[in-house]
């Protein structure tokens, strides 16, 4: 316990010099178990490379802490400490608040795990998929090509819609027969060719019955199942295949149409061959003179 006490520099001790040794080894050990568990349940959500960036932040954080435990052992007075830290907190804060909040929206984006690269969404008016998404901001790859980098504090205060996330995504046609064909004949039509289809979900299962009475046509309504992935593609190949399928069948997809009719006139309808009589003023007036001859 002597050699313990014995002071080193001024008053600090071997046994100050222990405690703030072991703390800061006891720290390093909880920075890098934490290092592994981050890797191992962001392995699949973010690049490699921004998950180092986000193991070496909460390493250091780990390790500042623990440091900043170990300091009473040198006889700091922490009330100088907070005072100092704390207005160098507000200094660094305000120059730097963008910065920090795009971290911190970073990183909880990275836990909650709301999109991930690769999902087609929505954020905001932004609407793409998902290619890179780091630390500050995140990008999107739109329709168009473009590629649009978004703060990560916007995409965090945003309506995020993502259309992949569920495994199946449902989609919906709205198909007219003429009156004279036979909307049975026509269900059972579009129902075998959508059972023949490998990216048609058997379950949840297509649902097609007839909807509307319209006015120029008997409207079916056909909704389909397709996986999340794939959703693009079926929509747009099957409607097409519908269409040909009823054709081949007689059965037809009506224009609009309106039959109008004309009622005649009380007088045509008395005597249909009967004509207007020109008055004789007029009839003097429409006479050709006579030619000299």
């Amino acid at each position: 316990m002597v050699i313990l006490s014995t002071p080193v520099i001024g008053e600090i001790t071997i046994f100050d010099l222990l405690v703030f040794v072991i703390i800061v080894i006891i720290s390093v050990v909880i920075a890098n178990l934490a290092g592994i568990y981050i890797k191992k349940s962001l392995s699949d959500r973010v690049r490699k490379d921004e998950m180092a960036k986000i193991i070496k932040i909460m390493q250091a954080a780990i390790i500042l802490i623990g440091i900043f435990i170990s300091l009473p052992s040198f006889k700091v007075d922490f009330g100088e400490l907070l005072l100092i830290g704390g207005t160098a907190g507000i200094i660094i804060g305000f120059a730097s608040q963008r910065l920090v909040t795009n971290v911190g929206s970073g990183i909880f984006l990275i836990i909650e795990r709301p999109v991930k690269i690769g999902d087609t969404v929505k954020i905001g008016e932004t609407a793409g998929s998902i290619e890179d998404i780091r630390i500050l901001s995140t990008t999107i790859k739109t329709y168009e090509g473009i590629y649009v980098r978004i703060p990560n504090e916007t995409v965090f205060n945003s309506e995020i819609t993502n259309y992949v996330a569920n495994v199946a995504r449902r989609f919906e046609y709205r198909v007219g027969i003429r009156y004279s064909d036979d909307a049975d004949q026509a269900i059972h039509i579009i129902r075998s060719l959508l059972e023949d289809h490998p990216f048609v979900l058997k379950n949840p299962s297509p649902s097609i019955y007839v909807d509307e009475l319209g006015d120029s046509a008997v409207i079916i309504m056909v909704r389909i199942w397709a996986p999340s992935r794939e959703w693009w593609g079926v929509r747009t190949e099957v409607l097409w295949k519908i269409k040909t399928a009823l054709e081949e069948q007689g059965i037809s997809i009506p224009f609009p149409q309106r039959v109008v009719w004309i009622q005649e006139t009380a007088v045509s309808a008395r005597n249909p061959t009967h004509k207007a009589e020109i008055p004789e003023s007029e009839a003097g007036n429409s006479s050709l003179p006579d030619t000299m001859g």
